[in-house]
């Protein structure tokens, strides 16, 4: 419904003019994001200070208006979708690197700051942040934040919760806060900076981050191994990982994922079960050894080929082709379920196993690729609306395999996030003590339940 006009002054005091959107058709490409969910927002505004964030939120709790934190709109469970109206807050315009501390390797930064932005400044200082997820070029630091979004060099650095030192907020009944230090080591009662990164939005809106950065490799090393099936990279996945040498990406593409990676990446991309591509970085006069080791393990029964990619064309190739397989998995079907999913290493191979028997159980193509070598594993369930059978037997199929996760000591997602999509499977996940603990974590932070409701917990 539209905002009272009481509300309407008061944002157009808070924000300039061209600050404030209220027509549904300038609001409507703020209501989505890449789930292909979308609810239209009363409004949308667009910050570009702390102190308006702060008076926005205490607006909104004297008028009980939802809020909805946003960056821009790559997340995929629907966790920015503004169901039941309100005011989206568009961070784009937060998007300043107030500085860069090489002394002590940190950034502090905005939350609209895109991460492909931060990775080129930071490195012209020797630098980058680990977070580097597929959508880089287009994502926030706060959506990072949000969600926790890890990528490839996860396996070795961590994700954002792991990177993340400190935070300046806005809860939900308006309270400022700031909470963390520029330093490694804290131990300062509870980590509220930690709590903030995937917690959705739910809890409070970052307005302000300090990022850990780490020193650029000096080199790096690729590798890609073939196997004759799905069971045999996932065994390797495993051996990889259990040897000391921690490679800085290793990443699974299943026999599907080749095919699809193949059409964008030409025939540098082999065709296989499966597929490994093992990275290793560090100083060049270590790298022989760390890459020997590797590929010692790497080997096994069902390995075809174990190659060096020499050529840096070649390696630029594999993993473009990698990071464009989330959309090109629509030319299979033109509906798909994406979910990120995670186990412990050593149980990839009964996972893979599993969702073969699942896709062959209701008849719906799965591919899966990922960040395996922290056992999170992009599952994609692929079907035609128009069909029936495959249109009845999806939502079956993906609970099916969340039950195959959650069976195998897995959770629910490892980089994506809950938001609407995988909202209705939290109880399955967690047991009752830890969702009440939760919700009275909300009901302190945000005590109208104003900041991006409906979205996380369940009821």
């Amino acid at each position: 419904m539209p905002l009272d006009t009481t509300v309407l002054d008061a944002l157009r005091a808070i924000f300039a003019a061209d600050a404030v959107l209220t027509d549904p058709a300038d609001c409507a490409p703020y209501g989505r994001d890449d789930s292909k969910r979308e609810a239209l927002p009363d409004a949308v505004v667009f910050p570009d200070r702390h102190e308006q964030v702060l008076a926005l939120v205490r607006l909104c709790r004297t008028h009980r208006l939802p809020i909805y934190a946003r960056g821009r709109g790559t997340g995929t469970t629907g966790a920015a979708v503004p169901l039941g109206g309100g005011i989206v807050v568009g961070f784009e315009r937060m998007n300043r690197i107030l500085a860069i501390d090489a002394d002590n390797r940190v950034a502090i930064v905005e939350p609209g700051v895109i991460n492909a932005d931060l990775q080129a400044a930071v490195a012209a200082h020797g630098f980058f942040w680990p977070p580097d997820p597929a959508s880089a070029t287009t994502c926030t630091v706060g959506g990072n934040i949000a969600c926790n979004a890890g990528g490839p060099r996860a396996v070795k650095y961590g994700a954002t919760r792991d990177n993340v030192l400190a935070v300046r907020a806005v809860t939900g009944a308006g309270e400022d806060f700031r909470f963390g230090k520029a330093t490694s080591k804290a131990a300062t009662g509870y980590d509220l900076a930690r709590l903030m990164v995937g917690s959705e939005g739910t809890l409070a809106l970052v307005t302000e981050a300090t990022l850990k950065l780490v020193p650029l490799a000096t080199a790096k090393a690729t590798l890609r191994a073939t196997y004759r099936d799905i069971e045999s990279a996932a065994a390797a996945v495993a051996r990889i990982m259990a040897q000391p040498v921690t490679p800085c990406a290793l990443e699974f593409m299943d026999d599907e994922a080749l095919r699809l990676a193949r059409l964008h990446g030409g025939e540098t991309i082999p065709l296989a079960g499966a597929m490994l591509i093992v990275e290793v970085d560090g100083q060049p006069d270590a790298l022989p050894a760390a890459a020997a080791a590797l590929s010692a393990a790497a080997r096994g029964e069902g390995l075809i080929e174990l190659a060096a990619a020499t050529d840096p064309r070649e390696v630029a190739a594999i993993w473009a082709a990698r990071k464009a397989l989330s959309p090109s998995l629509r030319s299979i079907a033109p509906k798909k379920i994406n979910e990120d999913v995670v186990v412990p290493v050593s149980r990839l191979p009964e996972l893979v196993a599993g969702l073969k028997t699942i896709a062959a159980r209701f008849g719906i193509p799965i591919v899966n690729f990922g960040h395996a070598g922290n056992g999170n594993v992009h599952v994609n369930l692929l079907y035609h609306p128009d069909d029936p059978a495959q249109a009845a037997n999806a939502p079956t199929a993906l609970s099916a395999v969340f039950d195959l996760v959650l069976g195998l000591e897995g959770t629910l997602s490892g980089e994506h996030g809950i938001g609407l999509a995988k909202r209705p499977f939290m109880r399955r996940a967690l047991d009752p003590v830890a969702i009440a603990l939760m919700q009275r974590i909300k009901q302190q932070f945000d005590p109208d339940g104003l900041l991006n409701p409906g979205k996380l917990l369940p009821d």
